[in-house]
Formats: structure tokens, sequence, C-alpha cells
């Protein structure tokens, strides 16, 4: 991407963002990289933004460690990077004047893994002036679906929007 920043420099894994919403929040005195995370549960998790923009956004997880007592990918842990995804497209829909806060979600879980590396994938399925829908599918890396989510967000004013 010609007029992209990487959020971790150019050898780090961050993702390439839109140089024009990394220059709006900068403005604001905000670290974007810092809103593109689930806090400390993500950074607990794993989860890792591979790539961000209002049409899509990726993130990957591991299995390891976010398991449930069978040793299978916890419902839960897919449910965390699914609200995360879907939230970093509805922030960046919504860009500096709105944040974006979950109000609802569905996650489906189609079959179980005990290890390796899930991949989410959310991109919108609606995105209006108050509230934004993001399908996030979930796979694992052979490609096959592990969970199909559906995230509904409002879109708040933020406190620093004029």
């Amino acid at each position: 991407m010609a007029d992209t920043y990487e959020t971790d420099g150019p050898d780090a894994s961050g993702p390439e963002l839109p140089k024009d919403i990394v220059d709006e929040y900068a403005a604001l005195g905000t670290d974007l990289p810092a809103l593109f995370s689930a806090g400390h549960l993500g950074t607990r998790m794993g989860i890792r933004i591979t790539e961000a923009s209002a049409d899509r956004v990726v993130g990957t997880m591991p299995v390891e460690g976010n398991t449930q007592p069978y040793g299978l990918l916890h419902g839960g842990a897919s449910a965390v990077l699914a609200e995360t995804l879907g939230s970093i497209g509805a922030m960046l829909h919504g860009r500096s004047t709105k944040i974006a806060v979950g109000v609802d979600l569905n996650c489906t879980h189609h079959r179980g893994l005990s290890s390796g590396t899930v991949t989410g994938v959310a991109t919108p399925v609606h995105r209006g002036r108050s509230t934004t829908t993001h399908e996030i599918v979930i796979s694992d890396e052979q490609g096959r679906r592990v969970c199909t989510a559906r995230l509904t967000c409002l879109l708040r004013d933020a406190p620093n929007a004029g």
C-alpha cells in the first residue's frame, strides 16, 4: 500500500494503516495501535492485528493458552477475537469522532481445535451513522471455518468530538 503507515515499524508485525487515519488520530494525541487491542485481555490471549481498514480487519490468535478443560479452543476466546476485530472495523468506520461500543455478539462454533493458530476476518455487513454490523469468519490454518460471528456496534460521539 503506497500511502500507509505500519504501526510497529517496518520490520514489525503491526498492521499497515491508511495514513490519513493515522494522522487524524495522531492530531488528537491518540495512540492508534493501542486502540487495536482487547487491552490486557487481548495481550494475554495473544491476539495480533495484521490488517486494518474500514473495509476489512484481520487478526490472529493462538489456540494454545485459549482452551477449555477438554483442550479445545474456548468459544469465549473466539468471541473475544471476533469482538476485537469487528470493533476495530466499526471504530475505523466511525473515525475519530465516534466510539464503537459492542451491543450484540452472536457466535456459531463449527469445529473444535486443539492446536495451531486461528485467523479472523471481519467485513462490514452494515455501516450506518449510529450502528455498524460486521461478519467475522474465524478459520484454522487449513482455511476451515471454525466460527462465524456477527457483531453490532453502537457508534457514540467521542468525548473529544467537536
